[in-house]
């Protein structure tokens, strides 16, 4: 079995990089493996929050570059689980020129005297802006990959337990005893870095796992209420429409973390960070926190994502460590992979 190109990893990042490939060079023959079904590792657990901004130049740039990849990807398909919001932006009063170096010209950052809901404490301030959307990311990865079937292969369920760089491409060691040949493979594992087929391979990057921990508050979002962002906690409010409730995603300072292990419910200090964080803004919605998700991400030493090479012949490229901003970057963390692919363009 071989093909031009494969991709380890069917969440949201692996999905619009084969989403990518294909645009490019209709072509290719691809296939994507992952160890669960589509979208059933860290996309699954996704808060999906685009927030018009980056701490660099670089995610800034793909940043606005994300921004309108969805929104042409929403207007060509209406269907798709994403969801445009308005947002407030929360920061230390006198934090309008950080600010701008921090969100997009775009955003249109506005000072507001309220937000509703949010108790401000003194000297603190707020500015409302636009380009802020959610989405349903699992149920968007499953959307991108089924409209891929039959023009990739896809399969799911089948973890890579090897991969052997050789003179006629690169071999994956499948779970199922075959092994597959590709002339490229793309590695989108999320935050199963230390997987024993690539440990060795991305431990030079020094990408870290840190625990990701998001709130669910029992209290229902009506159609106008606004994502909330607390800037200098680095956390944030999110109606979630869809689902009948809040989100609140907070700072969670605990590394190294597996991803096979760390899903083992909340904990109490888990709860007590979060309600701690969101009692100075909102504390009635500090009390209706009694749910919510735990997982993990990959992060770079950086702050940036990661999307290069791995061997001195470019056959395998590594794109992740998205510092817990998969979905919003991975329109642009594809483009750049597939930059480094060496793809055949159509000319029809």
């Amino acid at each position: 079995m071989e093909a031009d190109i494969a991709i380890v990893g069917a969440g949201i990042v692996g999905c619009v990089i084969a989403r990518e490939v294909i645009a490019r060079a209709p072509g290719t023959s691809l296939v994507m493996f992952d160890r669960d079904a589509v979208g059933g590792g860290a996309s699954r657990r996704s808060a999906g929050l685009h927030l018009p901004r980056g701490s660099t130049d670089r995610v800034r740039r793909m940043s606005e570059y994300s921004q309108d990849y969805y929104a042409r990807l929403k207007a060509g398909s209406p269907t798709l689980p994403i969801h445009e919001r308005g947002m407030s932006v929360v920061a230390a009063a006198g934090s309008a020129p950080k600010l701008a170096e921090v969100y997009l010209e775009s955003a249109r950052l506005t000072p507001t005297d309220e937000v509703p809901g949010i108790r401000l404490p003194d000297q603190m301030q707020a500015w409302t802006g636009v380009g802020c959307q959610y989405a349903d990311v699992q149920a968007l990865t499953q959307a991108l990959a089924a409209q891929l079937r039959g023009r990739i292969g896809l399969r799911e369920g089948v973890r890579v337990d090897g991969i052997d760089a050789r003179r006629d491409g690169v071999a994956l060691r499948l779970s199922t005893g075959e092994t597959f040949v590709a002339h490229q493979v793309v590695l989108a594992p999320g935050p199963w870095l230390a997987a024993t087929a690539w440990r060795e391979l991305l431990a030079p990057l020094g990408n870290r796992v840190k625990k990701v921990v998001a709130l669910h508050v029992e209290q229902t979002p009506a159609d106008d209420d606004q994502v909330v962002v607390f800037q200098d906690e680095d956390a944030f409010l999110l109606p979630l429409g869809q689902r009948g409730h809040w989100l609140y995603s907070y700072t969670c300072t605990e590394w190294d973390v597996d991803p096979d292990t760390v899903d083992g419910g909340l904990l109490a200090r888990d709860l007590d960070e979060a309600r701690e964080h969101l009692r100075g803004y909102a504390p009635a919605m500090a009390e209706r926190c009694t749910s919510g998700r735990v997982f993990c991400d990959a992060y770079s030493r950086t702050g940036d994502p990661r999307v290069r090479p791995l061997d001195s012949d470019g056959r395998i490229v590594f794109a992740g460590a998205a510092n817990g901003s998969g979905y919003r970057l991975a329109p642009a963390m594809a483009s750049e992979a597939a930059d480094l692919l060496h793809l055949v363009r159509s000319h029809a």
